[in-house]
């Protein structure tokens, strides 16, 4: 059930690692999409918007729980590599007690915030009351969240990337069949999807838990390895607060990015929430490929293999530099006709918008490709720090934008949103690989030594 990525050929590797995680950021992302679709064609523009309006509050928390959980399993791929499988179990007994803290803590605060946050991005008048109804259910769910993305982070650590997406795939049907149901059946309107997602993901996170218990018996933990250790749990804080806290970091740009966008009315709302749910399908590869390289990253690392490290970078480079002429590829000559999936043929000046956004994004997705590749490797290498670092500079990207460009150009200075924000992250995260790299060679030397 576990791969052992310190041998062999990196790019084989890294192939055969991210395919099976690729199909369950595309399932992921179904989860979103079919919400998206189905309250679009069913509900209208304005409910579409609602929706929509959530979305960048929506990362900066959910993403905060997902970077979370993300740099617990750091830990884990590091015991693993290095072949203890002790340790390994100390590690998932606290990562497990600070998850349930962390979730407990953060479901409180959040619904009851919610809608003074909404007010302060000056959220459309149309359309709050639903915005609310929707994105405090999800929040409501974040323990699912939580479970969801700790059991399968954990799985992967062990080199098993194919389980869990065997298990959204299984989630993502019901969720289709859930909202459907909610939505159509019942008459629920927005508040159908979002409980249509929360029970989904409750059902993914059930099922890779589950799994976990039975399959693993080097995750079978000990009565006395439950004990919690504040030592520990301070590594792990250490590593998952820092990546939480650059999903978080990022979104507060997207925040001010989607406040401003707010002020040009809810078609812009619906333009943007349109291209944003197609540019997720389409980013789908580049998140499979960061996940790959944390945990490609981490085991190396574990087993002190840095030459492997240089080796598979450059073979996931290639991977994400020919993946992004295919999808500027599909921006331009498929743009329109995946715009009306979620909107109605005759809102011609909207389709138009999302097409823009699309064409605007994916001809700048080399430089998406070596955020999500470098900045993923240096955490599984160990260094969260720096994460946070490169979110700060999307979020200065993102909060230029959105103060400066939104305001003097409209819908365009929107669209140059994430182009910036990538191009700042790469300008730190580039030269931030070279100086990890020589800070870990001059480590192992000494510890040889």
């Amino acid at each position: 059930m576990t791969k052992d990525m310190t041998k062999g050929s990196p790019m084989k590797l890294i192939l055969g690692f991210s395919i099976p995680l690729f199909f369950g950021f595309l399932f992921q992302q179904f989860y979103s999409l079919v919400d998206t679709v189905i309250v679009g064609r069913f509900l209208g523009t304005e409910n579409l918007a609602a929706v929509g309006a959530t979305g960048s509050i929506n990362f900066l928390i959910i993403g905060f729980c997902m970077g979370v959980c993300s740099g617990f399993s750091i830990p884990v791929s590091h015991k693993f590599g290095a072949g203890d499988y002790t340790g390994l179990r100390k590690v998932v007994a606290n990562c497990v007690w600070l998850a349930l803290g962390f979730a407990a803590v953060l479901t409180v605060v959040t619904t009851m915030l919610t809608r003074q946050i909404l007010i302060w991005m000056k959220t459309p008048e149309n359309i709050i009351d639903r915005s609310y109804s929707y994105i405090w259910i999800i929040f409501l769910g974040i323990p699912v969240t939580f479970l969801y993305n700790m059991t399968s982070g954990v799985i992967r650590a062990l080199g098993d990337s194919k389980t869990p997406v065997i298990f959204l795939v299984m989630s993502s049907f019901l969720n289709v069949g859930l909202d459907l149901f909610f939505i159509v059946s019942l008459h629920t309107g927005v508040q159908g999807a979002a409980w249509a997602t929360v029970i989904s993901q409750g059902v993914s996170g059930a099922c890779c838990l589950l799994f976990m218990v039975k399959k693993f018996e080097l995750l079978r933990i000990r009565k006395e390895e439950w004990a919690p250790d504040g030592h520990m749990m301070r590594a792990l804080c250490g590593m998952g607060v820092p990546m939480g806290l650059q999903y978080s970091i990022t979104a507060i740009g997207s925040v001010i990015l989607q406040s401003a966008t707010n002020t040009l009315g809810s078609d812009a709302v619906a333009a943007v929430t349109a291209s944003g749910r197609i540019s997720g399908f389409l980013a789908c590869p580049f998140d499979a490929m960061g996940s790959t390289m944390a945990t490609y990253g981490g085991q190396n690392v574990g087993a002190g293999k840095l030459d492997r490290i240089g080796q598979g970078l450059k073979s996931c480079i290639r991977l994400g530099a020919g993946y992004a002429v295919i999808a500027l590829l599909v921006s331009i000559f498929m743009g329109r006709s995946l715009a009306t999936l979620f909107l109605d043929s005759s809102e011609t000046a909207i389709i138009d918008n999302v097409r823009f956004l699309m064409i605007m994004n994916t001809a700048f997705y080399f430089p998406l490709a070596l955020v999500n590749i470098i900045r993923f490797l240096i955490q599984g290498m160990g260094f969260p720090t720096f994460a946070i670092l490169a979110g700060v500079f999307e979020m200065l990207a993102r909060g230029l934008t959105g103060f400066v460009l939104v305001p003097l150009f409209g819908f365009t200075g929107v669209a140059l949103g994430s182009p910036i924000a990538w191009l700042f992250a790469d300008a730190f995260l580039i030269p931030a690989y070279f100086h990890v790299r020589k800070t870990l060679s001059a480590k192992l030397a000494a510890d040889r030594g």
